[in-house]
């Protein structure tokens, strides 16, 4: 009989009931097993409606289950680094929603708490599991596009009129950049390998929103002379791109964290259109975590790879607020 990893699902926020919880079913290794709200009515109906055998009125019911193996956060980010913690010491592996923590420094906590567990601890940024990411990393190293001299990148959408939205709070870690300025910081890292110097942010930090960054545009420096431009929005029209920008030809990608996984490239010998399989990207996220907690494979992307990411975030949010560009130390 195969394995199979037990989840527990921590809050019924929206990216738990629409993406994450199917993704789990339509992995090869897990199944959800439980749900907790700080309502258990919440909790039951919702485990009634996507069929999930148990409901909890608390977090703390939910970690003292003998027959969870790992749980999924995707509460508000303010409450991150607590529930992290306290599942690790709890015996339960951890995938931590994006973005992983408030800052560097408790990212880090998070890290070494799991790591004195015994836990696996993961970052839920799901895209990076999908397999054109490797191919557009070998498309890099292959010289094709001659050596890179920019990347630019976008996620935004417009949700500015939900005002009781979670991400509106500027004490719950609200704002534009966390929410998705993370993913083209994090996609400029993972194709570069390298860590950024600085960053300069310009930010519309929005009265009507706690001021929050509900619009940023961004500068962030990588050795060799390499920028990432980004932009990123709760305040404007849909959109998640990237570009690749080489010496001989460029890679374009329309839809570069959530979407069709086609893309383009453009190089000396013409143009063409690879055209990439349509996977769960959730599913690969949760097949590649339960792989690692069974010691079948490295961890793809580690807790370290996340408290990096923070600390260009971290860059980019004190950028925003002073008008000044950051060193990333």
């Amino acid at each position: 009989m195969s394995k199979t990893l037990r989840w527990g699902i921590i809050g019924c926020a929206g990216i738990a009931k629409r993406a994450m919880i199917p993704g789990i079913r339509h992995s090869q290794t897990g199944v959800v097993a439980a749900i907790a709200s700080r309502e258990l009515s919440k909790a039951r109906e919702t485990a009634e409606e996507l069929d999930i055998p148990k409901a909890y009125g608390s977090y703390e019911e939910l970690l003292l289950d003998p027959e969870i193996d790992a749980v999924y956060i995707p509460l508000p980010n303010h409450l991150h680094m607590e529930w992290t913690i306290r599942a690790a010491k709890a015996g339960k592996h951890v995938l931590c929603e994006k973005p992983i923590a408030l800052n560097a420094e408790e990212a880090q906590r998070m890290a070494d708490e799991c790591a004195k567990a015994g836990v696996v601890l993961a970052e839920a940024f799901m895209y990076r599991h999908h397999p054109r990411y490797d191919r557009i990393k070998e498309i890099i190293r292959s010289g094709e596009i001659g050596d890179i001299r920019g990347i630019h990148s976008t996620f935004t959408f417009n949700s500015a009129g939900h005002k009781g939205n979670v991400r509106f709070r500027k004490d719950w870690g609200g704002g534009a950049i966390y929410d998705v300025g993370c993913y083209p910081i994090s996609v400029a890292r993972l194709l570069l390998d390298a860590e950024p110097e600085a960053a300069t942010v310009h930010a519309l930090l929005s009265p009507e929103h706690d001021h929050v960054d509900m619009m940023a545009s961004g500068l962030v420096e990588f050795p060799g002379s390499v920028a990432l431009t980004f932009d990123c929005a709760m305040w404007a029209a849909f959109r998640n791109t990237l570009e690749v920008l080489g010496t001989d030809g460029r890679i374009e990608v329309p839809s570069a964290f959530i979407g069709e996984p086609h893309f383009k490239v453009y190089a000396k010998d013409g143009e063409r259109e690879e055209r990439m399989e349509t996977l769960d990207q959730y599913a690969l996220q949760a097949d590649d975590f339960a792989r690692t907690v069974w010691g079948e494979q490295p961890q793809r992307f580690s807790p370290a790879d996340a408290v990096n990411n923070m600390k260009v975030i971290d860059a980019c949010l004190r950028s925003a607020e002073t008008r000044e560009r950051v060193v990333i130390s």
